[in-house]
Parts: structure tokens; C-alpha cells; sequence
């Protein structure tokens, strides 16, 4: 899809004799290359909703959908972390930690693991 998708920002740019973007340029930018406003993303994100009559969430709830996912999945945080921008993991931690469940658990059986 994100190939596709390349190849459409492409195509639309050579169309209008934009010519090849800088290899810096973003995946999702306006057609200049520069980041996309992000008001104007979260009102496309409410059109798309309400044309597929689908709940309105806002545009940023899938970020943390997407880290709920990955935390409840077992992907550790320093790469969450990463995914998300964060510049250090200890902020991924202070805003999803309380997202992890069983982890002590999870450690005690593992030193158990190791003693037997």
C-alpha cells in the first residue's frame, strides 16, 4: 500500500511538472513535500468516519490504539518507544506503563524458571 501510495505522490507530482521529491521528503505531506497540517488531517479523518458511518474517534486515538495493541502483543517499550518519536522511552512509559499487565508476574516465573 505504501508503495502504492509513492507512486500516486509521484505520478501527480511529475503530472503537475513537479518533478521528483527530495529523498527527505515525508510519506504523507501535502504535495509540496511538507508535513500535512494536522487540523486538516483530523477533519479529513471526521469525513471518512462519518461517510463509512463509523464512530467518531479522534484521528490521535489510534496512535494510542495502535500502542495498546502493541503493549498487550509483548512488543517491548524502548522500540514503542521508537515508533512513537518519543525521545526517551522513560515518557513512552509514563503515559502507557499502566497499560502493562502482568509483568511481575511474568518476571517471577521467569527467575523461577532460571532457580529451578
Amino acid at each position: 500500500m505504501l508503495r502504492a501510495h509513492k507512486v500516486q505522490q509521484m505520478e501527480l507530482r511529475f503530472a503537475l511538472g513537479m518533478g521528483k521529491p527530495d529523498a527527505t521528503t515525508l510519506v504523507f505531506s501535502d504535495i509540496e513535500g511538507r508535513m500535512l497540517n494536522p487540523h486538516a488531517v483530523s477533519r479529513a479523518w471526521r469525513r471518512v468516519c462519518d461517510a463509512k458511518q463509523l464512530p467518531r474517534v479522534s484521528f490521535h486515538a489510534l496512535r494510542h490504539t495502535h500502542v495498546s495493541m502493541l503493549i498487550r502483543r509483548g512488543v517491548d517499550i524502548l522500540t514503542i518507544s521508537r515508533r512513537l518519536g518519543h525521545s526517551k522511552a522513560s515518557v513512552t512509559l509514563d503515559v502507557y506503563g499502566h497499560l502493562i499487565e502482568g509483568a511481575d508476574a511474568a518476571a517471577a516465573k521467569a527467575i523461577e524458571g532460571v532457580l529451578k
